[in-house]
């Protein structure tokens, strides 16, 4: 995507989130990777999304929407309310369970521009950490969260200020490599681990969603 094009992307994404209902609450939205560095055009368009969870479930509804759609989940894992006014947006795991990510991701970017949505309970800062020490823990690099990010909303408040500074090219960070050794990573695994993220990246095509639990 030509850089202004992402941006336009991810301020279509900021609106959505502080105007439309959403399957979940969305607590902070952030950008990483290639367009946080400037880069043009992005090869992929990362974007971070802190949700909150249902934690006051409606069982009823979810009885409901299971016998009137056959999805199981609706009013426990995503809003009941969000559901019934888009169902030709709720999406499900492999298990037949409304799947909040999926949702997000059918909701907010088109399926055939080339983004990837992370979507996750923990902020981003956290799981940056926690997917790091899975991923070291499994030899499994290729999962480490890019951890050069840049938050534009949070707790109800955008950052125009951010926002801007990303759309000037403003903002400066290490490389892939520099910034997992700055999170503790020696030198040769380090180079390892971001060669095997960019490989990874490098190989994903069109939209892709990933829901985490931390």
């Amino acid at each position: 995507m030509e850089r202004a094009s992402a941006l336009d992307r991810v301020e279509a994404v900021l609106d959505a989130v502080e105007s439309e209902p959403m399957p979940v609450p969305v607590r902070e939205v952030w950008v990483y990777g290639d367009v946080a560095l400037g880069l043009d055009p992005v090869e992929r368009l990362d974007i971070y999304l802190t949700k909150d969870l249902i934690l006051r479930g409606d069982a009823d509804a979810a009885a409901e929407f299971e016998a009137t759609h056959g999805v199981k989940g609706v009013g426990r894992s995503v809003s009941a309310e969000w559901a019934e006014a888009n169902p030709e947006l709720l999406r499900t795991n492999a298990s037949g369970h409304a799947a909040p990510e999926k949702c997000l991701a059918a909701q907010l970017v088109p399926d055939d521009e080339p983004i990837h949505l992370e979507v996750c309970n923990a902020s981003f800062e956290d799981n940056v950490q926690q997917r790091l020490k899975g991923a070291l823990a499994r030899d499994a690099y290729e999962q480490i969260l890019d951890p050069r990010g840049v938050c534009l909303y949070a707790e109800g408040q955008r950052s125009e200020s951010a926002l801007e500074k990303l759309r000037g090219g403003e903002l400066v960070f290490p490389t892939l490599e520099e910034s997992l050794s700055m999170l503790g990573l020696d030198e040769g695994t380090a180079g390892e681990a971001a060669d095997a993220v960019k490989d990874y990246r490098a190989s994903q095509t069109g939209r892709t969603v990933r829901g985490d639990v931390v």
